[in-house]
């Protein structure tokens, strides 16, 4: 077996990036977030109480081999890359939190904010609508958060190969949409 770490890499420092961001304080500050997240390919996480946006997107110059096409004039933050943070020998992370759409976020704001979240919310439909913010016709809480959510979607094999764990709690949940996807 080769002794060189690169000939066993699979190059998952590659194929994404990870820089920190301010804490969110306000309703202002998850919406700017949630906008991050309604991205393709972007992910925002929690770690030791930092928050980080992260990229997930292939480097240009990773070969098929996982081998970096321009070694030697690799940029700056590659060359102080080092094995002992290495994405391939430390394993799984644990995230505080991990998210991947913007429902994920905004549930953690509700949770997190409570009504602050809500009354943003209301504010937000009323100026992108130009409803009335006071009195009759101004919208309700709970029917905007409801409009905000999206469907869960739950993917599974085939009736003939088994199911997702939690899809018999699901089959109750209308927001819920079952997926059967063919492995054939």
């Amino acid at each position: 077996m080769s002794e060189c770490l690169c000939d066993r890499c699979t190059a998952l420092c590659c194929r994404y990036f990870a820089l920190p961001i301010d804490s969110p304080d306000t309703p202002s500050d998850f919406d700017d977030i949630r906008w991050y997240l309604a991205h393709e390919n972007v992910h925002v996480f929690i770690e030791d109480d930092e928050w980080f946006i992260s990229m997930q997107t292939r480097c240009q110059h990773l070969q098929d081999d996982n081998r970096c096409d321009i070694y030697e004039d690799r940029p700056h933050i590659c060359r102080e890359y080092s094995t002992d943070n290495c994405d391939f020998y430390v394993g799984s992370y644990e995230f505080e939190q991990y998210f991947t759409t913007p429902e994920q976020l905004e549930e953690y704001a509700q949770q997190a904010l409570g009504s602050r979240m809500k009354q943003y919310a209301v504010r937000q439909r009323a100026k992108n609508t130009g409803a009335p913010t006071k009195g009759e016709g101004k919208p309700a809480g709970k029917a905007v958060l409801e409009a905000r959510r999206r469907p869960k979607v739950r993917a599974h094999p085939s009736r003939g190969r088994g199911h997702a764990p939690d899809a018999a709690a699901d089959r109750d949940d209308p927001d819920v949409i079952e997926l059967t996807v063919s492995t054939e």
